[in-house]
């Protein structure tokens, strides 16, 4: 009679607590996965908050067309990267379905709506903040480790690829939420970006702490091309240059930040994404990766498809590969695989100091 998959998972990790067997035969590279909307796969759907993804016409291109949690009309960046990971997408960290051998592929803890700084995204309610999300961190590398031993975990861990994505939201939902917010009262803007810094630097030294090794850390988007921002800011469909002033002086700042914490660290744990670039790629010119437009989401109201949430009212185009913008923020899956390429092939001016595929082909080797 076969032997259950159940039991057979059993074996396999009993064969590797004697070291009989290498820790790669059960998972190839676990992936951990940090931040907000853009990376979230679910987690706030276990939440009491406004800021979910738990509705038609969300997931409307999966082979269920159903929502999934996630702020896509199907798959999102970590879903992609899983992908060429050759692994299975990661589950969220608050569902009841990661245990067992769905841990050795690791976890998503995201949560839409956060920020660097815990005042960001307050009017979201129960959202799982970032620190939080490095406490869940913690706790899972402890049921790690009563499932396949200390050492073990170390080292899925350490080897593990990590993606982490925040900033955006400290400036839409909160330094530019309302006209003279509290932060913005605060703190001129190169202020503000200066505190954001030393937070985030807090941050990152907690991952390596944790374990972390390959971190690749997203800077901020095109904040003033996003619908939501076309329909509320700008009065002739171009972006608005005060927010695009937040990338400009955020990424390089970041950029510094991960150069100074390799050096201070004596490796390359930090990879600079580019996600300013990658997205003006296809938003300067739409046409050229198959877009109709870059301005209109596909799902949205008022002007640009840019006002409110994206519901069963809203408009919805008929083909999601024609635009680049899923939601008033967010990307569809198109433009997602176009960004994750540049993860996976990206120049120094995509991904600084290497690209994903450099990250994967020395993990290889080693």
């Amino acid at each position: 009679m076969a032997e259950s998959p159940s039991l057979l998972f059993a074996l396999l990790l009993s064969l590797v607590a004697a070291g009989t067997l290498p820790s790669s035969s059960l998972a190839t590279r676990a992936f951990y996965v940090f931040g907000d909307s853009l990376v979230d796969n679910g987690n706030n759907n276990y939440l009491a908050t406004t800021a979910r993804a738990d509705q038609p016409p969300y997931g409307i291109d999966t082979p269920s067309h159903r929502p999934t949690g996630r702020f896509s009309n199907a798959k999102n960046v970590p879903d992609i990267v899983s992908e060429y990971l050759g692994a299975e997408p990661t589950l969220p960290y608050l569902s009841p379905h990661l245990d067992g051998e769905k841990l050795l592929v690791g976890a998503n803890f995201a949560s839409a709506g956060i920020g660097i700084l815990n005042d960001t995204g307050f009017q979201f309610a129960n959202i799982i903040r970032i620190n939080k999300q490095l406490h869940y961190f913690q706790q899972y590398q402890g049921r790690l480790r009563s499932l396949i031993g200390a050492e073990r975990t170390k080292k899925l861990v350490n080897e593990a690829l990590v993606l982490i994505t925040l900033g955006g939201n400290d400036f839409v939902n909160n330094y530019y939420l309302v006209p003279y917010s509290a932060r913005s009262r605060e703190f001129s803007l190169p202020d503000y970006i200066r505190y954001l810094m030393s937070e985030y630097k807090k941050i990152l030294m907690r991952l390596y702490d944790l374990g972390s090794r390959q971190v690749l850390v997203t800077g901020v988007g095109p904040l003033g091309c996003v619908p939501a921002i076309l329909a509320t800011r700008s009065r002739t469909g171009a972006c608005d240059l005060e927010m695009q002033r937040v990338p400009d002086m955020y990424n390089p700042q970041l950029v510094q930040l991960m150069s100074e914490l390799n050096s201070h660290y004596g490796a390359d744990v930090f990879v600079a994404v580019n996600a300013f670039k990658m997205h003006m790629d296809f938003i300067s010119d739409p046409a050229a990766y198959g877009f109709v437009t870059s301005k209109v989401a596909c799902c949205g109201q008022g002007p640009h498809n840019g006002l409110g949430l994206c519901t069963v009212l809203s408009n919805l185009c008929p083909d999601r590969n024609l635009y680049a913008f899923w939601d008033a923020y967010h990307p569809t899956e198109k433009a997602n695989r176009i960004i994750v390429s540049q993860f996976m092939t990206g120049s120094n001016e995509y991904m600084n100091p290497m690209n994903l595929s450099t990250i994967l082909a020395m993990g290889a080797r080693t």
